[in-house]
């Protein structure tokens, strides 16, 4: 299941990418307009910024935006830093692979199989959508109101 902490830094960083680049977004108005609490938010975009997706600027017209273009940002590598481990047991992951303990043989575990099948299908998605598709905007239509 994708903690809260993910799907808020999603959200964050999808309002981030749909608003003007002009100007920083301020953390009070995504955690406004986004219904997330204040205090997490603050942690979550401190947690994107350390790994290189936002920048902040302090001051009166301060806040947070993009150091990528979101078509640059893989949803795999925001989900790394949010989530940790694509991966739902740890002898299927390919960037933190441990052994299960319970585990006599990965090869013939029937376990492993299948979460090498959906560990698979999972990171075919992530890879296959930037921050750019969930940003998407129809121009004909007024999906966000500034």
């Amino acid at each position: 299941m994708l903690s809260k902490k993910t799907k808020y830094g999603l959200k964050a960083l999808t309002y981030i990418a749909r608003a003007s680049q002009e100007c920083p977004v301020q953390i009070s108005e995504i955690s406004k307009k986004e219904h997330i609490p204040h205090k997490f938010l603050e942690s979550i975009l401190l947690t994107l910024k350390k790994s290189g997706f936002l920048g902040s600027k302090k001051g009166k017209l301060g806040g947070y935006y993009l150091l990528k273009k979101p078509e640059d940002i893989l949803m795999t590598d925001v989900l790394r830093i949010l989530e940790g481990p694509i991966a739902m047991v740890p002898c299927v992951s390919l960037n933190f692979y441990e052994k299960c303990d319970d585990c006599v043989d990965e090869h013939a575990c029937s376990v492993n199989k299948l979460m090498i099948q959906v560990r698979d299908s999972t990171l075919n998605v992530l890879r296959n959508n930037t921050l750019a598709d969930l940003s998407y905007v129809d121009k004909n239509k007024d999906n966000i109101k500034k």
